[in-house]
């Protein structure tokens, strides 16, 4: 389906789990919406949930940042636990940027272990494009890769990170603009948990490149959320 039919859609089925979860989840819950277009409907499941803190809400970008890790290390002979430092910008969706800017691989810079043409053509897309090709390739989804980035996504944030990055589309408004990200969005970062919170990665020196990235993907996220003005 298009995105913006998916919207219409179960944006009304996050604003009915907002309301419950409001209503009888413990405030200490930890929410990660799994259901596309994930980042919105995130967003319209927090707005409609006032008793629960907005920081305990995310979407799940973490099965991005899963098939990056993989296809990193498959491309530098190495494995995923080789690879530290890596993130998933924006939106869980055609416009989000893998960014191996900061990452490394055995404790070196992945960047002087891969061509920079790969990383922006076929790594980018091959990330950006995953979820499609597998539907394509199987004519069902990525069900199984997709429950285990959940167990992962909470496995880090309840458990702690022990210092490595995760990716997370949470509130951008905890962060005052931080790296340009407007407020109002559910937006994926660069994070380490610990403690069962999680902390913005602080002080990274953006690229031309990477800014241009991140506005891309931010300007849909704030589009998206336009759309679902009503259910917010």
């Amino acid at each position: 389906m298009e995105r913006a039919d998916l919207l219409k859609l179960n944006g009304e089925i996050f604003k009915g789990v907002g309301n419950s979860l409001s209503n009888v989840a413990s405030r200490d819950v930890k929410v990660v919406v799994v259901g596309n277009p994930a980042n919105t409907n995130a967003l319209i499941c927090m707005a409609n949930a006032p008793n629960i803190p907005k920081e305990n809400f995310a979407a799940m970008t973490r099965l991005d940042h899963n098939r990056a890790l993989t296809q990193l290390a498959l491309r530098t002979f190495s494995t995923v636990n080789d690879v530290k430092k890596f993130c998933i910008w924006g939106n869980h969706s055609s416009t989000m940027y893998p960014d191996i800017s900061y990452s490394t691989v055995k404790g070196n810079p992945a960047a002087d272990q891969v061509e920079d043409n790969w990383v922006k053509t076929e790594f980018l897309q091959g990330i950006q494009q995953r979820g499609a090709l597998i539907i394509k390739a199987r004519k069902s989804s990525s069900a199984a890769s997709a429950g285990n980035a959940a167990m992962d996504t909470i496995r880090d944030w309840t458990n702690g990170s022990n210092g490595d990055w995760v990716s997370m589309g949470v509130l951008s408004d905890q962060f005052d603009g931080a790296y340009g990200i407007p407020n109002g969005i559910m937006f994926s970062y660069p994070l380490i948990t610990a403690n069962g919170k999680y902390e913005l990665v602080k002080g990274l020196e953006l690229s031309e490149y990477s800014k241009e990235m991140i506005k891309i993907t931010a300007d849909e996220l704030l589009a998206e959320r336009e759309a679902v003005e009503h259910l917010l």
